[in-house]
């Protein structure tokens, strides 16, 4: 039988310390929420390991080093109020919502919604949304911080556009398997961005760039 709390020490120490994780609200976090209780059954024994964790239908928990190095360039605090787009079986949630003061899950998956508002019934600063990704929540906004469980080919605009002044959108950007973890801040108005870490993650729904005819 997997001891799953002496996997967790495991995967904040030796996946998460050692990649310059300093943030002692996003360890504490980590080291106190079960990811194996997010996870499919017959993957509830590789719910520790260094990568992205499949939960069906294409979709995934992001990797516990990547996911960690986010929350942190994310510099969360109990003021903030979070999106976290693409929740998922709610993992990710479940770790934002020990740090911020509340969050705003959105996930579009009916099977996976239903899973995550099981698994958040307990936290009172979480509000479950369903609904399209790509459109995010905008009557719940705007957010101090934007969170997003995978990776899109672009800066998401829309979703850039419920910042509050100050904001910080989290998102890894790829056009392919390996891309590059952005901080996008609203300053007077105009979201600008920085790659801050290189990061493999899977594509979230609908955030595909139409293709253009070409003559």
């Amino acid at each position: 039988m997997t001891d799953f709390a002496a996997a967790r020490l495991n995967m904040v120490e030796n996946q998460v310390r050692c990649n310059g994780v300093t943030d002692l609200g996003v360890i504490a976090a980590m080291s106190e929420v079960a990811r194996e209780r997010f996870a499919p059954p017959a993957n509830q024994g590789i719910a520790y390991m260094d990568e992205n964790l499949p939960l069906g239908n294409g979709r995934y928990l992001l990797q516990p080093r990547a996911f960690a190095k986010l929350c942190q360039e994310a510099e969360l605090s109990a003021a903030d109020t979070v999106l976290d787009v693409g929740c998922a079986t709610g993992y990710s949630s479940a770790v934002l919502a020990r740090i911020a003061g509340s969050v705003v899950a959105l996930e579009e998956d009916a099977a996976l919604a239903a899973a995550a508002a099981s698994a958040l019934s307990g936290l009172a600063n979480v509000r479950m949304v369903t609904g399209p990704l790509a459109e995010g929540a905008p009557k719940h906004g705007p957010y101090s911080v934007i969170f997003l469980n995978g990776s899109v080919p672009a800066k998401p605009e829309v979703l850039c556009g419920q910042l509050a002044e100050g904001g910080r959108l989290l998102a890894v950007v790829a056009g392919g398997p390996v891309g590059h973890a952005h901080v996008f801040v609203r300053a007077h108005g105009t979201v600008s961005g920085r790659v801050v870490f290189d990061a493999t993650a899977f594509p979230l729904p609908g955030f595909e760039v139409a293709k253009s005819f070409v003559f």
